[in-house]
């Protein structure tokens, strides 16, 4: 079979990799727009499974990438100079870049040679592909050409959201809110090496357009950050890795496949930020693909068993993605409350989580949290 992906983030790369490393006479270009060592953005997060989805097959690319992820057990939140922490919520990052590298020395040694720096601007000249897979990101082209044939929707949120780094190194992942003369933000921030960590500053539509952002230059929307999260920061600047202010994108797609196309990651389907998830999707689409493609003796239907098998599974995580959004859409809101109240309301917001699985999930939180509930309501 021949093979054309486009993209060479972590969706396209382990497709790229997977494929060849079972299909050996395979022959696959792997296209990307970027130098090999180009990425923007900072540390990707993921659940506390991390990459265990992948033991099971892949054994060799976890025990690759799990030495070089950092981890942690709780969250914390912090408001109004208080903080509390919900135990039990592990979380483990790595590098975006580091990830990206492991990726790359894997698909060159299953015997793929990525052609970097290459932009593909018409679909016109692949021809003669069997199978045409788009890992192209948010922008896809592959997309992009076919809207109404992919059923393609793209809509985003209102706040806006700007991705730095800082040298600062905290110790769980983190929220911090912080309410000003001028509106309220929120940073998420984690670690993702032992000397740099993610640092995604948020603020409401309002908020934004009180301090002029639409015209401050990158480095002028820096200096308010770093002003504004300077107890946070202590005394580290932020990083900026073309850290514009942007609304996050909603990516969905009716029709997965057309002809011999098919879409994976963010060219398929986005998940807010929030919930840390669009990496492990891209990668779980990559595997989706290739076992539909191994199970089916043709293309089409194939990439029609890709669609049925693994569409309900990502629908379930994007809906709660959209619940969680949903939550910070009303961020300023939230900060009235009081800290436990604000915890509570913080993680349940997806609508996954229930008082019973809180508390076998994070039992000294829901201990902290019933007992600051009993005390209000004991109060005349």
């Amino acid at each position: 079979m021949r093979i054309a992906v486009i993209g060479g983030g972590p969706g396209g790369l382990y497709f790229a990799y997977l494929w060849k490393r079972r299909h050996p006479d395979a022959e696959i270009d792997l296209f990307e727009q970027n130098a090999a060592g180009a990425t923007w953005g900072f540390g990707v997060v993921f659940s506390e499974q991390a990459l265990e989805f992948l033991r099971a097959d892949d054994p060799d690319t976890v025990d690759a990438i799990t030495p070089r992820m950092e981890s942690w057990k709780n969250i914390t939140l912090n408001l109004r100079g208080e903080s509390v922490e919900i135990d039990g919520v592990g979380f483990s990052s790595i590098g975006r870049l580091d990830l990206l590298g492991i990726l790359q020395q894997r698909v060159r040694a299953a015997g793929v040679t990525p052609r970097y720096d290459t932009l593909i601007q018409s679909l016109d000249g692949l021809t003669g592909y069997d199978l045409i897979v788009a890992a192209d990101g948010l922008n896809s082209l592959v997309r992009r050409s076919f809207e109404s044939e992919f059923g393609a929707s793209i809509s985003h949120s209102t706040n806006k959201f700007a991705w730095y780094g800082t040298t600062k190194r905290f110790e769980t992942l983190s929220q911090t809110f912080v309410a000003t003369e001028l509106g309220a933000f929120n940073a998420h921030h984690y670690r993702y090496s032992p000397g740099m960590s993610t640092f995604l500053v948020e603020c409401d539509p309002a908020t934004w357009q009180a301090y002029g952002f639409a015209d401050k230059t990158i480095e002028q929307s820096q200096a308010i950050c770093e002003r504004v999260f300077a107890a946070t920061l202590d005394g580290h600047p932020l990083v900026s890795n073309k850290s514009v202010w942007r609304n996050f994108p909603w990516i969905w797609n009716e029709r997965w496949s057309l002809g011999n196309r098919v879409l994976i990651g963010d060219a398929l389907h986005s998940a807010h930020f929030s919930i840390g998830s669009g990496t492990r999707l891209a990668i779980e689409d990559a595997i989706a693909l290739v076992k539909a493609l191994e199970a089916e003796g043709d293309i089409p239907a194939a990439l029609a068993c890709y669609q049925t098998e693994r569409q309900p599974i990502v629908k379930k995580l994007v809906t709660a993605a959209r619940t969680s959004a949903d939550w910070y859409e009303k961020f300023p809101d939230h900060m009235k409350l009081n800290l436990m109240d604000f915890a509570y309301s913080y993680i349940t917001r997806s609508g996954r989580i229930d008082d019973a699985r809180l508390r076998a999930m994070s039992p000294a939180f829901m201990t902290r949290y019933e007992a600051s509930k009993q005390r209000r309501g004991s109060q005349p």
